[in-house]
């Protein structure tokens, strides 16, 4: 089964080949480092602002219900807030994930807060709850059971409505807050695309009860309404492209995610939070590593292909600069049929229009014969592996009964979309689109 790609009846079809087993991996000197620092106390929430649920109910908080604090709480050095919409099929791994979380468990540094949501017809374990519930999750070793205290029942909130991420984002900042944050999108994921008909709508976070997802522009707003956030990750599919993060680039500082489709298991939290918590001192760049090298930790120690990466995101407004003049070169010297055939040669993902930027225009320069062409391209290619994608971990997919091998290992970090015929719906509105002239480049390879 895919970790993220938009319905199960698609990722079933398209890709069944990538089931993921489950590794008990909790090992290395981070890991037994951050397990040990779970002796620290860990101290109750400051009552937040009154929580509406979808009805307008207030739930949970029994005591202080609508009290702020009466003294400020101390600033941890991390929180960490994964907005995680189970909602869909994807409600078993979300159990497995909150109980890896668990194994690790929040500190007085690093808060690990979770708005978790489920639904009918996927999972019934842990009491088979369903709705949408807010927690700090606290260490604990049974793995078969969520023990965290639940902070707030919100009913069947709409986990596909760009509000709730700003709804969760914003409460978990004032009940817990940091000195740094990191807002992790756990759900299908599918890139860029803002409209179209399901199940091939592109975006993130599908929630099945409402029929609602996020698009792109959406993201956008979602982290412009939340000031400078530290580290944004996306455990989804298909999410590390030059659409999705010039999106979000003037919000955050760096971005967590993949140019492929993520496995079943996706992130593996104890071996992410593990060093965090060992280390919570991190910067924002150390911890988007820790999260990069926890997930490829995972499917490198069970042999399944991946592609994971970091973006600055200061440098992604000079890829709109560097690919605009690359573009430009290339069309100047009329080299058409070298773009079209470096195009349909370059490492694609499951979404076949999502390809790799770096090894296009590799393939570009080392076919050109236009000193202008290879200069541009080197320039571009010089900033996405050495300003832009900071930190980037792949691992060669072998293929399977209804999938071809794949060599991951020639993506380096950021993909961007390469129609073959039109542009999608909704590609003109993204400001990627605006800005740049991919789009014209990219029909200008397709025409005769």
């Amino acid at each position: 089964m895919i970790r993220k790609l938009t319905l199960s009846a698609v990722a079933v079809s398209l890709f069944a080949s990538l089931a993921s087993a489950q590794v008990d991996f909790v090992n290395g000197a981070d890991i037994q480092a951050g397990i040990a620092a779970q002796d620290a106390v860990i101290p109750e929430p400051a009552a937040p602002e009154a929580v509406e649920g979808d009805k307008g109910v207030i739930t949970d908080w029994v005591t202080g219900l609508f009290s702020k604090p009466a003294a400020p709480k101390a600033q941890a050095e991390w929180t960490i807030m994964v907005f995680g919409n189970g909602k869909n099929d994807l409600e078993p791994f979300l159990m497995k994930d909150l109980n890896e979380m668990e194994k690790i468990g929040s500190t007085d540094k690093v808060n690990i807060v979770v708005e978790a949501g489920r639904i009918a017809g996927y999972d019934s374990s842990d009491g088979d709850w369903k709705g949408v519930r807010r927690f700090l999750m606290t260490k604990d070793s049974n793995t078969s059971k969520v023990s965290s205290k639940v902070l707030a029942d919100l009913g069947n909130k709409d986990m596909g409505a760009y509000q709730s991420v700003i709804d969760f984002a914003n409460w978990a900042k004032t009940a817990y807050p940091a000195k740094k944050y990191m807002l992790i999108f756990w759900n299908h994921g599918a890139g860029w695309t803002r409209s179209g008909s399901r199940p091939v709508t592109r975006g993130i976070s599908y929630d099945e009860a409402s029929g609602n997802h996020i698009n792109t522009p959406q993201m956008g707003l979602i982290m412009k309404a939340l000031g400078k956030t530290d580290v944004v990750g996306t455990d989804a599919c298909l999410m590390q492209m030059a659409e999705v993060d010039f999106e979000i680039k003037d919000s955050v500082e760096y971005i967590v995610a993949s140019e492929e489709t993520e496995p079943g298991d996706g992130y593996t939290y104890d071996l992410f939070l593990g060093p965090v918590v060992a280390r919570p001192t991190m910067t924002a760049m150390e911890l988007g590593k820790a999260a990069v090298d926890g997930y490829a930790n995972h499917y490198d120690g069970i042999d399944q292909g991946y592609t994971q990466s970091l973006v600055k995101a200061s440098e992604v407004g000079k890829l709109v600069q560097l690919t605009d003049a690359f573009g430009a070169a290339v069309m100047a010297a009329g080299e058409k049929a070298l773009a079209k055939t470096s195009r349909d040669a370059t490492i694609n993902f499951a979404m076949a229009e999502n390809r790799d930027l770096y090894d296009f225009t590799r393939r570009v320069v080392e076919g050109s014969r236009n000193e202008a062409v290879k200069t541009s391209g080197r320039a571009l290619m010089t900033h996405i592996t050495g300003s832009l994608v900071t930190h980037n971990r792949t691992r060669d997919d072998k293929g399977g009964p209804w999938s071809a091998p794949k060599a991951f290992s020639l993506a380096k970090g950021i993909a961007a979309y390469f129609p073959t015929y039109a542009l999608g719906a909704g590609y003109t509105d993204l400001a990627w689109a605006k800005a740049s002239k991919w789009d014209e480049f990219v029909l200008w390879i397709n025409q005769p």
